[in-house]
């Protein structure tokens, strides 16, 4: 992480949305220093659906509404932005709410999700309904586009220099959607690396951004909760810097989704439906 070298760079880092300062003695060989340090916030945040408590998630506290935008759409709480209505984004002592209002049908379809979901401590995922409900798999998403290595190279690079909150306090994810030749045009962070793909799904849901138009990287490895997320956006191509599952890769296989791992300046792996990666000069 980065240490302020005066007051206008401490003040710049304590600026970035999602951090804090707090006090620090640091060691490094035989030095010891007390200084001021970026440290990355961590809340607990409830989402609030029609009134009804649904789920907290531990979050950075920023981008609030495309957080909820995001996480409606990809848990396949709502098919549109258009049944998203952010209510209220509230501040209490225990952390923060989200109160978000959709249509009638679909919070009838979240209670009943929301019961088969609780209670588990003592049995775990005990029956087939809660397997069911713990398991989705998305429809397979569109053709999407066919980029060269070079827009993939692209975008990571851009990924990197677009962390803000990650190169303050070093202790955060990012999501982000690039377009077919690899110019970023999104980019979210949070402590949660899904929590970050919610973020940018909301961002380009909120921005109108079409999900074939592009593709999305993102800083950490791929689980099927990542992939699944993403296809269920329409997203056609994730490509992650660390390393994929078995379930996210047959989930990715079955939903038409490229997937691709270990995405570094040196090279890539492609898992799944590799024909919208093309060599150089592609598309």
């Amino acid at each position: 992480m980065s240490e302020p070298s005066s007051t206008e760079d401490a003040a710049t880092a304590c600026a970035v949305p999602g951090s804090t300062r707090r006090h620090v003695v640091r060691r490094h060989g035989a030095t010891t220093r007390a200084l001021d340090d970026a440290i990355a916030e961590e809340v607990p945040v409830a989402f609030v659906y029609n009134a009804v408590p649904f789920a907290v998630m531990m979050a950075t506290p920023a981008d609030f509404e495309d957080f909820a935008a995001g996480f409606s759409l990809s848990e396949g709480i709502v098919d549109s932005l258009a049944d998203v209505a952010v209510e209220s984004v509230t501040a209490l002592i225990e952390g923060w709410e989200l109160r978000v209002r959709i249509p009638e049908a679909r919070a009838a379809a979240l209670e009943r999700r929301r019961r088969s979901l609780s209670g588990r401590s003592g049995c775990g995922l005990c029956g087939s309904e809660l397997l069911e409900a713990a398991m989705r798999w998305p429809a397979p998403v569109g053709a999407g586009v066919r980029i060269s290595e070079e827009a993939l190279h692209e975008a990571l690079r851009g990924l990197a220099q677009g962390q803000r909150l990650a190169g303050a306090t070093g202790a955060s994810h990012a999501a982000a959607w690039a377009d077919a030749r690899g110019t970023i045009m999104l980019v979210r962070e949070d402590i949660g690396r899904h929590n970050a793909l919610d973020k940018l799904i909301g961002a380009m849901a909120r921005d109108g951004i079409d999900p074939q138009s592009g593709f999305a990287v993102v800083t950490s490895r791929a689980s099927y909760e990542m992939a699944m997320k993403a296809a269920s956006a329409g997203i056609a191509l994730l490509a992650a810097v660390s390393a994929p599952t078995a379930l996210a890769i047959s989930l990715a296989e079955r939903a038409n989704l490229t997937l691709v791992g270990f995405a570094r300046d040196d090279g890539y792996a492609v898992y799944s439906h590799a024909h919208r990666i093309g060599g150089a000069g592609a598309p």
